[in-house]
């Protein structure tokens, strides 16, 4: 059983930054691909991220695609997603969640309950 807790969000205007932060305890954290989620109200959960267990493999979304950086340290137990040069549209609840496979866009095995970004115009 993995438990992960999101830390670091808030509120940034836009073309700010902020960075979130993932721990993850209980399980062998350098097994697991990590995945950053998003939901804005009203819409589906959508992958924004995610990142091998070695960190050979990484992928991102086209809208959030030389902004946000994902990266994790596998003896820290942390992953983390850098956002950069924020919109208005990346505001929403952001879930860190961990699964064994890389080749998966959703229905991930672990989730954390989430943090609220939030970003003016």
């Amino acid at each position: 059983q993995v438990q992960l807790v999101e830390s670091g969000g808030g509120l940034a205007q836009a073309g700010g930054s902020l960075r979130l932060s993932c721990a993850a305890s209980g399980g062998t954290f350098s097994r697991y691909t990590m995945g950053w989620f998003r939901q804005a109200p009203g819409k589906e959960r959508e992958l924004v991220a995610k990142i091998s267990a070695s960190s050979s493999l990484t992928d991102y979304r086209d809208s959030v695609k030389g902004r946000f950086t994902i990266s994790r340290d596998n003896a820290k137990n942390t992953v983390n997603l850098q956002m950069n040069d924020l919109k208005p549209e990346d505001t929403a609840v952001y879930y860190c969640a961990a699964d064994l496979i890389y080749y998966k866009r959703s229905s991930y095995a672990y989730w954390g309950q989430g943090t609220q970004v939030t970003v003016s115009s």
